[in-house]
């Protein structure tokens, strides 16, 4: 049987519902696009956390950044600086903001110094903003920049714009989705004069 050839039996002819389960195991079986699948199930959860690592990294850094002024300044209303000069209540304001980085927008600046009887009396609480129907502060701050030997309570606020990111991850302190920071310096002043 030399020249014989053999002859190789052919299964019959698949049904469709055959077909369609050797299709699926060899589709299960199949690993070659598996990084890409389990890169798009942590994605969104792994872009979240470094959106929200960023966003409370700036926002801490400009909480920083007013904490460091608002002592600076209130250096200048301890040892009679500001007293001294006549400097009012938008002068002190625009000496604050003068001193703030750039990314800091004055017009989110609000600054309250008010005289405190003792410093056991003084209210060092955060104010409760309020705000007008076109989103404006309402507050009445004052300025009493203290004579020789007096408690003053200076507080610095500025409303950080507060960005919602994925999985809906935001710093907002505010109603109206804005961050508060505030920076509080509670102090006798020196006998300056």
């Amino acid at each position: 049987m030399l020249g014989a050839t053999r002859q190789i039996p052919r299964p019959a002819a698949e049904t469709g519902t055959t077909r369609r389960a050797s299709g699926l195991r060899r589709f299960l079986k199949d690993s070659r696009g598996g990084a890409m699948i389990e890169f798009a199930a942590v994605a969104a959860p792994f872009i979240a956390l470094i959106f929200a690592n960023l966003a409370t990294a700036v926002a801490f850094f400009s909480q920083q950044m007013l904490d460091t002024t608002t002592e600076k300044m209130a250096r200048q209303l301890m040892t009679g600086q500001v007293q001294k000069a006549g400097v009012n209540q938008q002068a002190f304001k625009t000496a604050i903001c003068n001193d703030l980085p750039d990314f800091l927008s004055c017009d989110r600046v609000m600054v309250n110094v008010r005289k405190a009887a003792d410093f056991g009396s003084a209210d060092t609480g955060v104010a409760s903003i309020t705000f007008d129907a076109n989103g404006n502060v309402t507050n009445d701050w004052k300025f009493e920049a203290g004579q020789p030997g007096e408690v003053v309570l200076m507080q610095v606020y500025y409303r950080w714009p507060s960005i919602t990111g994925p999985l809906d991850f935001s710093l907002a302190t505010m109603s109206n989705g804005e961050r508060l920071l505030v920076s509080t310096a509670i102090f006798k002043t020196e006998q300056y004069e």
